[in-house]
């Protein structure tokens, strides 16, 4: 996509979720997207294959309440 169909995408976008943004902002959000795209391409084009990083080695850490401290003031 082109920097303009990239700020483009982003204007529909934010009118379709109700989102009120300027143009400055506009420009940031085409930015980071575009970023974010070309990273994804990069990835995607590097062709992985399931043996190159096996589900096991994630492992999430044990579930921990939150702790509020406005409770202690």
């Amino acid at each position: 996509m082109t920097d303009q169909e990239v700020l483009s995408y982003v204007k529909a976008a934010s009118v379709a979720l109700g989102l009120t943004l300027d143009e400055a902002q506009q420009q940031r959000v085409a930015v980071h997207l575009a970023r974010t795209a070309g990273m994804a391409g990069q990835l995607t084009a590097f062709g992985l294959t399931v043996a190159d990083e096996p589900a096991e080695i994630y492992s999430p850490l044990p579930f921990q309440a939150s702790y509020n401290l406005r409770e202690q003031l």
